[in-house]
């Protein structure tokens, strides 16, 4: 058996190696590192392959979350909703463009933000709202748009985790996640879905003002050549990384078949047990890519197993061990103990197992085959 990896970048990378060397050399044979034709290029196929008007690359998913703030004109004192139970970039940028993170529980199934839950916490202050789609499953934007357009809030999707996953619109169209909300961000951190060889990020929108406002942002506020109209940052996609998801992005959709076909297998092996419980997978669309595939252990010592796994040479992950409100940087005494069962609950519980694209059913088997034996 071959040696199991949380994520296979390794051999994720043979079968496209010599488009990607090929690549990267010619970018270093032309020295176009910064803006040059791989950064246009992948710009203009992800544009097409999302559905959006506008997409502007940046250096990592965190930067693009900051910026699509900055460029929404969100002041101090704003409040943002997002979800307790999720990585800390999201309320990090909150924090640091001194804006008022305002966290709210998740359902217990998809592990999204709770849309009554963000209904509950609208204030006069609130003019945005973060919905993460948490481990590549998307959350309930129909509902999310309904509450911003009700209450007149922006709603920036933080796809880093989902990029390329589908959602049926109450109407019955189809869209990608990222080209629903004002404005849509993701991370081309290498583990992700579509993951570059560093770090790579990107903002989607339809909305050309936003767009043009973005593209200042991201390059010192200049919109000519040292004439700096806004704040700024300086946040770019390098052009080896463009070339290397260039060579991945015709691929997307086959990465995410395989780990939907992967989370089954998982499933079919372990759902039958009464101490877990398997994540919803979708018969119907692609509403979930399944960037980590994350089993609620009941009345079991997780820990332990994250142990048993360990030294059978099984690596796996806790996403999350400690709720955003509990951690030392964003505790406030607005928080009500009460008001996160589910998050509570949930860092106690998860466990996320490897998944990628390079799983074959002799690891999955094995993996499957070590939990039921401890937890029996």
């Amino acid at each position: 058996m071959r040696k199991i990896q949380m994520v296979d970048l390794k051999g994720q990378y043979e079968p496209i190696k010599e488009q990607v060397n090929r690549s990267i050399q010619e970018v270093i044979d032309t020295t176009a590192f910064i803006n040059g034709p791989e950064v246009h290029s992948f710009q203009k196929e992800l544009e097409e392959y999302l559905g959006v008007k506008h997409v502007i690359p940046c250096a990592n998913g965190t930067d693009a979350l900051q910026i699509a703030m900055m460029g929404l004109g969100l002041k101090p004192g704003d409040e943002v909703i997002t979800a307790d139970f999720t990585f800390a970039a999201t309320v990090e940028v909150i924090a640091l463009l001194q804006l008022t993170p305002v966290l709210v529980d998740v359902n217990p199934h998809g592990f999204n933000v709770d849309v009554d839950a963000i209904r509950r916490a609208i204030t006069p202050k609130t003019k945005a709202i973060v919905p993460v789609h948490l481990f590549g499953q998307v959350a309930d934007m129909d509902a999310i748009m309904e509450i911003a357009e009700e209450h007149n809030l922006y709603v920036i999707e933080d796809n880093a985790q989902a990029i390329g996953a589908n959602y049926t619109q109450k109407d019955g169209t189809t869209v990608k996640t990222g080209a629903i909300g004002h404005v849509g961000s993701t991370s081309f951190f290498p583990s992700k879905n579509l993951g570059c060889y560093g770090d790579g990020g990107a903002i989607f929108t339809n909305d050309d003002d936003l767009a043009h406002t973005i593209r200042g942002i991201v390059n010192h506020g200049m919109y000519e050549r040292y004439h700096h109209d806004v704040v700024g940052v300086n946040s770019r996609l390098d052009s080896i990384q463009a070339a290397v998801l260039r060579a991945k992005l015709p691929l997307l959709d086959s990465y995410n078949f395989k780990r939907r076909e992967a989370a089954r297998k998982y499933s079919q092996k372990l759902s039958h047990h009464d101490k877990i419980t398997v994540p919803m997978i979708c018969d119907v669309c692609d509403c979930h890519v399944f960037h980590q595939y994350t089993l609620r252990l009941k009345n079991s010592d997780r820990d332990a197993l994250v142990k048993h796994l360990n030294a059978n040479d099984i690596p796996c992950g806790v996403y999350y061990p400690i709720p955003l409100h509990k951690q030392k940087a964003y505790a406030d005494s607005r928080y009500n103990e009460a008001d996160f069962p589910v998050t509570n609950m949930l860092v106690e519980e998860v466990i996320s197992l490897p998944m990628h694209t390079e799983l074959d059913d002799e690891q999955i088997d094995y993996i499957t085959k070590t939990i039921l034996e401890f937890l029996d």
